[in-house]
């Protein structure tokens, strides 16, 4: 008995090995991956870079299979044909879409299968025909990108070079103009309402002459037309004018009531109803045709710089019948010195030289022919 077992301890050694080596052959062929297989012919029109032997075929995402063989095509140099064995039950048919996926930080390459959008398409027969630039990594993706707009820039160069020369032209332009671009800016937020408002413009005048009891003998032309006094767009303004034109800063808030020109009618027509209201001048909308006119134009309104700064009216001023028959003319002009450049004493020295100036015009206009 004790020779006999070890031969039964050995015997049963060997045949439970045997028995474990068909359980793991069938377990490979039934339950581990290795059960019947469907073998598939893919094409790819371009390279499949990385591709080997025994790299895995997902269908859908999920690995149905791998590769089992890479082969070039014969008289078609671009095309690489891929076998590949799958699962039998896999529904590879004939609108199966075909690719190359790059997984992984190493981008490790694998054939993907996704299944067609027809459920009763037929089952796949002959080769499967993979998207043009299945194959194409990222890499060489980026690769012909940048080569295609390398050669968009290379093409357009001298424009793209005359683009930035213009760029650069308007940038200048404007870092010349910026306090201009500012204020318009703030021009705009004080239109629309918001940001700082303006300070507040302080308003000056000039007064109509009165007190001719000294001067009262001639009448004046019946009926006179005064229309607004012409001028050049210079003195159509609100402001203090300068000659020199160099404004100081302390007239930048002051201005006249009205533009200066229609300043000048209202108070000289003021000043030839004080005169005498009866034969005043009217105005050019009074509605009184086949009258005399009375034609001003004005020349100067204007603060005259210097050692002993004047500010100076001058008008010219010409009588016109009826028929437009020039009857007379005559170049009027005052100036009073100004005792401190200021807006108060410069608007004292204005009103005085205007009324000096339509005394003489109104003595004038009433005389005699």
């Amino acid at each position: 008995m004790e020779v006999r077992a070890p031969y039964i301890i050995v015997g049963a050694f060997v045949l439970s090995a045997i028995v474990a080596v068909f359980g793991f052959v069938y377990w490979l062929n039934n339950v581990g991956g290795i059960g019947k297989r469907e073998t598939y012919q893919l094409v790819f029109d371009g390279p499949v870079p990385g591709l080997l032997v025994g790299a895995g075929v997902l269908f859908n995402g999920i690995r149905v299979g791998e590769v089992t063989s890479l082969e070039l095509v014969p008289g078609r140099p671009r095309d690489v044909r891929v076998t590949v064995a799958v699962a039998e039950r896999t529904p590879v048919h004939a609108d199966t879409r075909v690719g190359l996926d790059f997984q992984g930080l190493t981008g490790v390459p694998v054939v993907t299968l996704e299944g067609g959008d027809n459920p009763d398409a037929p089952a796949a027969r002959g080769p499967l025909v993979a998207e043009k630039g299945a194959g194409q990594s990222m890499t060489q993706a980026a690769r012909d990108a940048l080569r295609r707009v390398d050669a968009v820039l290379s093409e357009n160069a001298a424009q793209l070079h005359d683009t930035i020369g213009n760029l650069s032209t308007f940038a200048e332009g404007l870092a010349r103009n910026t306090p201009k671009l500012d204020g318009i800016v703030s021009g705009l937020e004080r239109m629309t309402g918001g940001g700082t408002p303006a300070p507040r413009k302080v308003v000056y005048d000039l007064h109509a002459v009165d007190g001719f009891e000294s001067q009262r003998g001639a009448t004046l032309p019946v009926p006179l037309i005064m229309a607004e006094p012409s001028a050049i767009t210079r003195l159509q303004t609100q402001r203090f004018l300068f000659t020199p034109d160099e404004e100081p800063s302390d007239f930048v808030d002051a201005q006249w009531s009205d533009s200066l020109p229609a300043l000048v009618q209202a108070r000289l027509l003021q000043s030839f109803e004080n005169y005498d209201i009866r034969r005043a001048p009217l105005r050019a909308d009074s509605g009184v045709e086949s009258a005399s006119r009375l034609l001003i134009d004005l020349r100067r309104f204007e603060i005259a710089l210097g050692a002993r700064p004047q500010a100076v009216i001058a008008l010219s001023v010409r009588i016109v019948d009826a028929n437009g028959k020039l009857r007379a003319a005559q170049l009027f002009q005052e100036s009073e010195t100004i005792d401190a450049l200021t807006p108060s004493n410069a608007s004292a020295a204005f009103d005085r030289a205007f009324g000096a100036l339509a005394r003489k015009l109104i003595a004038w206009t009433a005389q005699p022919e």
